[in-house]
């Protein structure tokens, strides 16, 4: 049972303007009575209830990312790294709400938008049992987590307006277009051989991921991530151990993210969180073999963003994995979000908190991996097989086409919006403004009294080559 497993045709009245711009319309433009979910039915409220429990361990994760982000960047940071968080939530359940939502489950193949808001117990749209405000409500946690993603491959250096610009537009037509093409019926659910990705490991993380390495390229990196030779000049987090328990906040929200990805409550779900526990457990059991051999100790931090990365990397396929496909591309995960980190020092690129690694480069791997991995026994009535359990080769070439569109829409999208935001001088903020730290420099507002932190005021006539840094730093 596939999270897209009903086609989807359009229920509702489309908006006249806004329906004039998609590619190809919804199946259907009539107006419609919403319909009623069945009542008198004991799997509409056990499905309702166990949604809206999976919907709040979703939006919950929240607090991990911002603990996570928080603790990996400067003291000076971490109030602002906190407010961004919270802004994904504001801005994204509000754009989600109004247009968003619409967008994501239009029922068109390629854009569209349909109105859907029904009553309290209207049936959500592809649903048998949901209502609208629950399907709802687990969907905006989804586009909250995708666009927080990329706020900690931008720390430290991103202009608080810049960063409410791109939350707004990620959550309400970045995101949503991508939902629409696999989970609201599109063309990705629709090829000969149907794309997989059940929980999102496409659809969320690598439209995330994706964004966050064109956000950190197009920023350049923090003063002081590297000398004038290139060479790496790692800024230690300030609170190791709230990074670690924004891992774990993270993964127990993972497990309805998960297993609430299935819309309803039957057996499946236990094996969905099966799989959701060693992928995460392999990812962390990677790192650390990976942390040991190239950095040559278990670095926490590695540890923790492979555990990440094991839990990236089985999202697509939690619904279609048994145990040992978990552990294997969990494992693989662990290595990829380690390595992954010590790549970007070597090209330049600046990701404070390995956001790029973990949600972009695992999330391709975990669904490229589909292919190859996905057991027909581990689906309850039978799943489509992998390489290794006798299937096709056309299913890793739909993984392969559909995480590459998924992957380029947003790089596309999201490069052309802080293109303009730089072109505007909206992207990055100034050099005082970085050296004294954005809690104070954008907000007024330090997370820290002056004991704790020690601010830098460091003013342009300070620097004696500030024109050659600059040029260096591409800003």
């Amino acid at each position: 049972m596939l999270r897209n497993r009903k086609s989807i045709g359009g229920r509702m009245l489309a908006l006249g303007a806004v329906a004039a711009l998609a590619i190809s319309g919804p199946a259907s433009a009539q107006s419609e009575s919403p319909s009623i979910v069945d009542l008198a039915d004991p799997s509409v409220l056990v499905d309702n209830a166990f949604i809206l429990i999976c919907a709040v361990l979703v939006i919950f994760m929240q607090a991990g990312f911002a603990m996570v982000e928080a603790g990996l960047t400067r003291a000076k940071n971490a109030a602002h790294m906190m407010l961004k968080n919270l802004l994904d939530f504001v801005v994204g359940a509000l754009g989600f709400a109004f247009i968003g939502y619409h967008i994501a489950f239009n029922g068109s193949d390629w854009v569209g938008f349909n109105w859907l808001w029904g009553g309290p117990d209207s049936l959500a749209t592809g649903t048998e049992t949901l209502t609208t405000p629950v399907h709802f409500l687990f969907n905006m946690g989804f586009a909250a987590a995708a666009a927080t993603i990329v706020s900690g491959a931008v720390a430290e250096r991103v202009k608080f307006r810049a960063y409410f610009v791109y939350a707004a537009v990620i959550s309400t037509i970045v995101y949503p277009i991508i939902v629409s093409w696999q989970w609201g019926g599109g063309w990705l659910s629709k090829m000969d051989t149907p794309f997989i990705d059940f929980a999102g490991g496409s659809v969320v993380h690598v439209t995330g991921g994706a964004a966050a390495l064109v956000g950190a390229f197009l920023l350049g990196p923090r003063i002081g991530r590297f000398d004038a030779e290139g060479n790496s000049q790692p800024i230690p987090g300030h609170n190791l151990p709230m990074a670690i328990l924004g891992v774990f906040i993270l993964l127990i929200g993972w497990f309805g993210f998960n297993a609430g990805s299935l819309l309803t409550a039957d057996l499946q779900i236990g094996a969905i969180a099966m799989v959701t526990a060693l992928g995460a457990a392999a990812g962390g059991a990677g790192a650390t073999l990976a942390s040991w051999i190239t950095v040559k100790t278990p670095d926490v931090t590695l540890i923790g963003n492979g555990v990440l990365g094991g839990l990236v990397s089985i999202t697509a396929g939690a619904a279609n994995l048994g145990p040992f496909g978990a552990i294997v591309i969990g494992f693989i995960a662990g290595i990829i979000a380690t390595n992954g980190v010590l790549l970007l020092d070597r090209i330049g690129i600046d990701d404070p908190v390995g956001a790029v690694p973990v949600h972009l480069m695992s999330g391709v791997w975990g669904t490229i991996a589909i292919g190859f991995f996905a057991d027909p026994d581990a689906v309850i009535g039978g799943g489509p097989a992998g390489l290794l359990y006798g299937g096709p080769i056309s299913q890793v070439v739909t993984q392969v086409i559909g995480v590459g569109a998924i992957a380029m829409f947003s790089a596309l999208a999201v490069g052309i919006l802080f293109s303009v935001l730089k072109s505007i001088n909206w992207l990055r903020v100034s050099l005082d403004e970085e050296m004294a730290g954005l809690d104070l420099a954008e907000h007024a507002t330090p997370a820290y009294n002056d004991d704790f932190v020690e601010y830098e005021n460091v003013g342009f006539d300070d620097l004696s080559s500030l024109d050659d840094l600059l040029d260096d730093l591409n800003i």
